[in-house]
């Protein structure tokens, strides 16, 4: 049955052919019937030509379907010329005006509808049935009339459903396009994201490893146990450094966002005592203090913590010179999480931070701000009075509005 269904529907101009042979045969049968065979001359082969092109107009009703009515309208006409009474292929006008209505031009609706209307009118007029009143004649044309109009009424829905399914078939193929839009602008954004992490990584590690190993090489001859010391410092921080970008540079080459769970956890605030460990191993001078009561935080927020205390002391380190402190302040408060990092060293020009670093080539100030505002926080960064480098933050435990 589906297999019939599907042919029937691929070929639709075979299905109204079947029936307008039907209906040519009924008509034939109706017309031999009736008084066109005793003494009529013409007209019954008046009514046979009727029957016939009316039936063609139902054959290609949907392949011309405005041809079709003008066809149907024509022959209704010469049918009220030649006075040939009404047959049973005139049955087609009632569905030329349901096709017209429902796929048809709009000035072919119009005119389908006005055809439809005035048909039973004018059949009245010209044939009026005998021994009838003026108002049964009247009942009987509104009667005949009401079946042209409730096709017309339902072509006329049918084409709405359609232009309304249309419209629905529209709009989600825009919806999608525009979801993929907006998932290519997140992965975009995700990678953009992850530049950020690598670099992190990539600067804190790698000046870890470039004091450590400048500090080995001062005290190579006179201190061997300090310099095996700071080269097991540079092993173990070259090992990390690698594994994140592994982990990150593979995100990067695919493309594809895996789950979190195959990945490290990322950084969160009990790592950043871990953080101010490596750099006073490193030689930085570092005072770390927590203040209020920890508690556990979103996971944006301590991750967007511990890169804002990494990127402060790798800039101190970078930018600090000799003899430079720093030190680091959390502060829990009841809406939020407060961060204050500060150095005494000479600094470098507001500037170079905002463009991320001395090179110019990385993301500083700029990335710390960027973290920041994802989570809904506020970031001050500027020299402090008397030399230095002050960064202070303040992260909701709720996204701004």
């Amino acid at each position: 049955m589906q297999r019939l269904y599907d042919f029937l529907r691929r070929h639709p101009t075979w299905v109204d052919t079947f029936w307008a042979v039907f209906l040519l045969g009924l008509s034939g049968v109706s017309i031999a019937s009736t008084s066109y065979a005793s003494g009529r001359h013409g007209t019954a082969a008046g009514a046979m030509a009727v029957s016939a092109v009316m039936c063609v107009a139902i054959a290609l009703r949907r392949r011309w379907p405005e041809k079709m009515l003008v066809l149907a309208a024509a022959t209704g006409l010469a049918q009220l010329v030649l006075d040939v009474e009404p047959v049973a292929a005139d049955f087609a006008m009632l569905v030329i005006v349901y096709t017209v209505a429902a796929t048809g031009a709009r000035w072919a609706s119009r005119f389908a509808l006005v055809s439809g209307l005035s048909a039973a009118t004018l059949a009245q007029i010209r044939w009026p049935q005998e021994e009838t009143s003026s108002a049964g004649l009247v009942a009987i044309a509104v009667f005949q009339t009401v079946p042209f109009a409730l096709a017309w009424v339902l072509g006329d829905s049918m084409r709405t459903r359609r232009a309304y399914f249309a419209q629905l078939e529209e709009r989600a193929a825009r919806l999608e396009k525009e979801r993929e839009a907006q998932a290519k602008v997140a992965v975009a954004a995700e990678r953009a994201r992850i530049a950020r992490e690598l670099h992190d990584v990539v600067a804190h590690n790698v000046s870890v490893m470039v004091v450590q190993a400048d500090g080995a090489a001062y005290v190579l001859d006179s201190a061997p146990d300090q310099a095996k010391k700071a080269l097991e410092t540079i092993s173990s921080t070259g090992r990390q450094a690698l594994a994140e970008m592994r982990r990150l540079l593979g995100v990067l080459r695919t493309g594809e966002h895996k789950e979190a769970g195959e990945y490290v956890p990322q950084p969160d605030v009990e790592q950043i005592d871990d953080l101010v460990e490596q750099c006073r191993t490193s030689g930085l001078p570092v005072d770390f203090k927590v203040e209020g009561t920890p508690r556990p935080l979103p996971s944006g927020v301590e991750l967007t913590a511990y890169r804002i205390v990494q990127e402060a002391l790798t800039n101190t380190r970078k930018h600090g010179g000799p003899n430079t402190g720093a030190s680091v302040r959390l502060l829990y408060f009841d809406d939020g999480l407060g961060l204050l990092v500060e150095d005494d060293g000479k600094g470098a020009p507001h500037e170079l931070y905002e463009e991320g670093g001395a090179d110019g080539q990385g993301h500083g100030l700029i990335g710390m701000r960027e973290r920041v505002g994802m989570v809904g926080g506020t970031l001050d960064a500027g020299p402090r009075p008397g030399g230095g480098f002050r960064i202070s933050a303040l992260l909701p435990l709720k996204p701004a509005h």
